[in-house]
C-alpha cells in the first residue's frame, strides 16, 4: 500500500475478522482494514508475515508478481468464506486475480505465466491443472498461464477494447490465448474503455483558460490560441495534436480551424522516417506540431529529439517533460488526434477518448509497414466530454462480425473509411459538415458510466440469472458462498473490491 494515498479513504479502520489465509503450505495472519472511497465500500487485506508484498513503490512489474497476486487471490477468498459474505458474482481484473476462477470451483465451491509448481502455493494441484484445456500455455508448454485459467473458469469473459470487433479481438489480438477464446466465445462480451466526466469535461476542466461545450464552441477556439501562444507557435493555424499517452504527444495546426493529431506509444514500434514525411507535407498544408514527452531519458526521448533536429522547422515545438495542466490545454486546444497504427494499445485507453470530447477528430496510420495509409480515427465525447469517433480503414471495416461495441459503430457510421487528405479536405471545403460530425460526437456518451458499465452490468445480470435457473430446475451447484458464477476481464481498468 506505499503506492496508495490512503487519504482519500474515508472511515478507514481495522476490524476483527478470522483472516488468516493459506500460502505455501501454510496458514498466514492478515489485518483487514474496511472504508469508503468515492462512496463506494472497500476492504484492504494487509499481509503480517508477508508484509513487503504489498509495500511497494509500484504496484506492478516485481519479480515477484505471481507470488503478491496469487496471496492477495487467495486471501480475499479466505476472507470472503470466513466472513459470511455472499456475493452474487466475482469480478476477476486481469491476470492478476485470475487464479481466483480455480481456487472457487477447485478448493472454495467443493498474461502470467510461470511454474506449474507454483500453482500449490495456493493450494491448486499443478498435474491436474497443467493442461491444454486449463492452465497450460499454447505456445509454452511447460507453462501455465493463469489468464488462460480464468477464461477457463470463468463463466463470462469481459475483453475491453474500444475499437476492434469480437471476432478480430479472438483471432488477431488475444496474446496467444486464440485457441481458448475461440473455445469459449460464448462467453466473451466486448466492452468499450471510458473516461471521467469530472477530470476531462472541458465545460467543467479547471486546467483550461476558458471552458466550452457543444452549446458554446467558443472556449475552444480561445484554448487554441492559448495553447499556440504557450508552444510560441504562430496563432494564426489553428491546431492539431498527437498525444502520446504514457510517451509523447503531438499536436498539428491548421490554418483553416481544423487540426491533425498523433498518438504513439513507443518509438521502436513505426518508422520514424515515415512520421517525418507525415509531418512536412502536413507543414506544407499550412500545419503545425507539438510534441509533449514525459520527461524521461529513454530511447524514445533520444529518437525524438533527433526528431527535432531532423524536421528543423518553426512549425514543430517539443515539450519534453510532462505537464498535467499543458495535456488538458493540448487536448482542448486540437482538432484530430493521428495516432500510428490500429494495433496501438494507447488506441483503447481513456485518453483517446478524452481527446474527442474536446472536439476534435482522430487519425490512425500505419507506421510500421512499407504500406502505410492515413485513416481518420476521431474519438467520442460524452455530452461536452472527450470521446472517439473514428474511421476505420477498409481492412477493418470489412470484419464482417457485427459484434463491436456501440462506440465503433458509430465512428464507423459517421466517418467511414476516410484517408487524411480526405478528411483535411472536408475540413477545409466543408466545415459545416466536419462540425456537425464533431459536434454529434461529442454529444455522445461515452463516459465509464455508459456502454462500458451497461455491459458490466449486463454480464453481472446474465450470471445471476443463471444461477436462478440453474436453481430452479433443481440443478445442483455446490458452493461454499451462494456463489455460482464468476465474471472474468482480461484488460480492464477497475480494480476488484469486494464490501
Amino acid at each position: 500500500y506505499a503506492s496508495l494515498d490512503l487519504d482519500e479513504v474515508q472511515g478507514l479502520r481495522e476490524i476483527e475478522a478470522d483472516s488468516y489465509s493459506f500460502f505455501n503450505g501454510q496458514l498466514h495472519g492478515n489485518r483487514i482494514w474496511t472504508g469508503v472511497v468515492r462512496g463506494i465500500g472497500v476492504t484492504f487485506i494487509q499481509p503480517l508475515y508477508f508484509s513487503s508484498f504489498f509495500n511497494r513503490d509500484g504496484i506492478y512489474d516485481h519479480p515477484d508478481d505471481f507470488e503478491r497476486f496469487t496471496y492477495f487471490s487467495r486471501a480475499s477468498l479466505d476472507y470472503i468464506a470466513k466472513s459470511g459474505k455472499q456475493p452474487d458474482v466475482l469480478h476477476l481484473h486481469n491476470w492478476e486475480t485470475a487464479i481466483v476462477g480455480p481456487l472457487f470451483w477447485d478448493i472454495f465451491a467443493k498474461q502470467c505465466l510461470d511454474e506449474p509448481d507454483k500453482l500449490a502455493l495456493c493450494g491448486l494441484d499443478p498435474g491436474r491443472l497443467h493442461r491444454p484445456d486449463r492452465f497450460q500455455d499454447t505456445a509454452k508448454t511447460h507453462l501455465v498461464n493463469i489468464l488462460k485459467g480464468g477464461v477457463v473458469y470463468s463463466n463470462k469473459v469481459i475483453v475491453m477494447s474500444s475499437m476492434h470487433s469480437k471476432g478480430r479481438i479472438i483471432h488477431s489480438m488475444s496474446h496467444g490465448l486464440e485457441p481458448t477464446l475461440t473455445m469459449h466465445k460464448e462467453k466473451l462480451l466486448v466492452a468499450p474503455y471510458g473516461f471521467d466526466n469530472s477530470t476531462w469535461d472541458p465545460s467543467t476542466d479547471k486546467f483550461l483558460p476558458v471552458n466550452y461545450s457543444t452549446e458554446n464552441m467558443r472556449g475552444k477556439y480561445a484554448c487554441k490560441v492559448a495553447l499556440q501562444q504557450q508552444a510560441g507557435i504562430s496563432a494564426h493555424a489553428s491546431s492539431i495534436l498527437p498525444c502520446g499517452g504514457e510517451v509523447s504527444h503531438y499536436l498539428y495546426n491548421f490554418k483553416k480551424y481544423h487540426g491533425v493529431g498523433c498518438i504513439i506509444s513507443e518509438v521502436s514500434g513505426f518508422d520514424l522516417e515515415k512520421l517525418k514525411a507525415v509531418v512536412r507535407n502536413a507543414i506544407r498544408e499550412g500545419a503545425q506540431f507539438v510534441f509533449l514527452g514525459n520527461g524521461s531519458v529513454s530511447t524514445t526521448y533520444r529518437a525524438l529529439r533527433s526528431f527535432q533536429e531532423a524536421v528543423e522547422d518553426s512549425n514543430v515545438k517539443f515539450f519534453y517533460n510532462y505537464d498535467e495542466a499543458l495535456s488538458h490545454l493540448v487536448f482542448a486546444g486540437s482538432d484530430i488526434i493521428l495516432c500510428h497504427s490500429f494495433h496501438d494499445p494507447l488506441l483503447q485507453v481513456p485518453k483517446p477518448q478524452v481527446i474527442t470530447t474536446s472536439g476534435k477528430p482522430y487519425l490512425a496510420e500505419d507506421l510500421n509497414d512499407s504500406n502505410s495509409t492515413v485513416y481518420l480515427f476521431d474519438k467520442e465525447m460524452e455530452n461536452d466530454t472527450k470521446h472517439l469517433f473514428s474511421a476505420i480503414s477498409s481492412r477493418y471495416l470489412s470484419d464482417h462480425d457485427h459484434e463491436i461495441t456501440r462506440f465503433s459503430q458509430f465512428m464507423r457510421s459517421t466517418f467511414g473509411v476516410m484517408s487524411l487528405s480526405q478528411a483535411l479536405d472536408e475540413m477545409k471545403n466543408n466545415p459545416s459538415t466536419w462540425k456537425t460530425k464533431i459536434l454529434n460526437a461529442m454529444k455522445k456518451d461515452f463516459s465509464w458510466d455508459s456502454e462500458c458499465y451497461e455491459t458490466h452490468v449486463s454480464a453481472y445480470t446474465a450470471v445471476k440469472k443463471s444461477m436462478m435457473l440453474a436453481i430452479n430446475e433443481d440443478r445442483h451447484i455446490s458452493s461454499v458462498f451462494g456463489m455460482e458464477k464468476l465474471v472474468s476481464s482480461l484488460e480492464i481498468a477497475s480494480a476488484v473490491t469486494f464490501y
